[in-house]
């Protein structure tokens, strides 16, 4: 039975009912399933798919709107997946170009491996930074940093809230609500009566992934990895943006290592908003 031409397959919106299917879609690629951070991208996000009439998604991604529900602010596109067998057939351009017609005039950013920079880039997405990932064993060597942090609290959530929206420069209230549930830490930095900075360390594989990471600075940022890298036995993994040389070359003397570099691409948009010398990490690259 000849297959149903791709571009005549319906594209569809995804919810937590089809977590097992894009699940399945990350092992068809060769990537971990990574169920935690899909279960938590489909809720706080809203996913796009075509589904095969043999079985399986074809392909899918997800889109995480930031700011007002109506009219978001900006949206960050994330997983984006074609199955080995309906490669290089076009298909994912199609699913693209479906959400940036979806997202009308909402600026749209995204990371890009650089396999698929190309695809975004004949989109119109231009790239506008990059971030390198880091993973390894936290050692824990040199002088501490001089910053106090602690577990957050319920207490805590208001500030944190406050302080990310400043930061990032949109409302992310329906994903940072989210962090104490979905992380296995959720730390914050004081100074004096005020918190200066927060980061959270998520399950992945037998990694913890650090992120988001928002600091007031370096020596912040650095206290509230330390805090995390403390608490945990695993391997640690981040993102970080590779303006901030100085937390790159402190990690790496702890015992993490350079394991790639993604380009941070936008489209609608020539730069991001927010502050971007507080914003060490994201919560993850498929979510911004």
């Amino acid at each position: 039975m000849s297959t149903p031409s791709l571009a005549a397959l319906p594209i569809r919106r995804l919810t937590p009912r089809d977590l097992t299917a894009c699940a399945d879609l990350s092992e068809d690629r060769g990537w971990p399933r990574e169920e935690h951070k899909w279960r938590l991208l489909l809720t706080a996000g809203t996913g796009y798919g075509i589904y095969d009439p043999d079985g399986g998604l074809v392909t899918a991604c997800v889109v995480t709107d930031y700011g007002p529900r109506e009219r978001p602010d900006l949206s960050a596109i994330g997983m984006v997946l074609v199955a080995e067998r309906h490669a290089r057939r076009g298909v994912g351009r199609r699913l693209m170009r479906h959400v940036v017609e979806e997202m009308a005039t909402t600026p749209l950013t995204l990371h890009a491996t650089p396999y698929g920079r190309p695809l975004y880039e004949g989109m119109g997405f231009k790239t506008i930074g990059r971030a390198e990932m880091v993973r390894g064993h936290f050692t824990a060597g040199g002088p501490k940093p001089r910053v106090f942090t602690r577990p957050a609290t319920a207490e805590d959530l208001s500030a944190i809230l406050r302080l990310d929206e400043e930061v990032f420069g949109c409302d992310r209230t329906h994903v940072i609500t989210r962090l104490p549930a979905f992380s296995d830490q959720l730390r914050v930095a004081e100074d004096g009566d005020r918190i200066s900075g927060y980061a959270a360390a998520w399950p992945n594989m037998d990694n913890h992934v650090v992120g988001p990471l928002i600091a007031r600075d370096t020596e912040t940022a650095k206290a509230l990895i330390a805090s995390l890298a403390a608490h945990t036995d695993r391997p640690l993994r981040t993102d970080i943006d590779v303006r901030h040389e100085e937390l790159l070359s402190w990690v790496k003397e702890q015992g993490l290592a350079s394991a790639g570099f993604n380009a941070v691409m936008a489209y609608g948009i020539s730069e991001l908003p927010g502050d971007w010398t507080r914003r060490f990490a994201p919560l993850t690259v498929a979510a911004g």
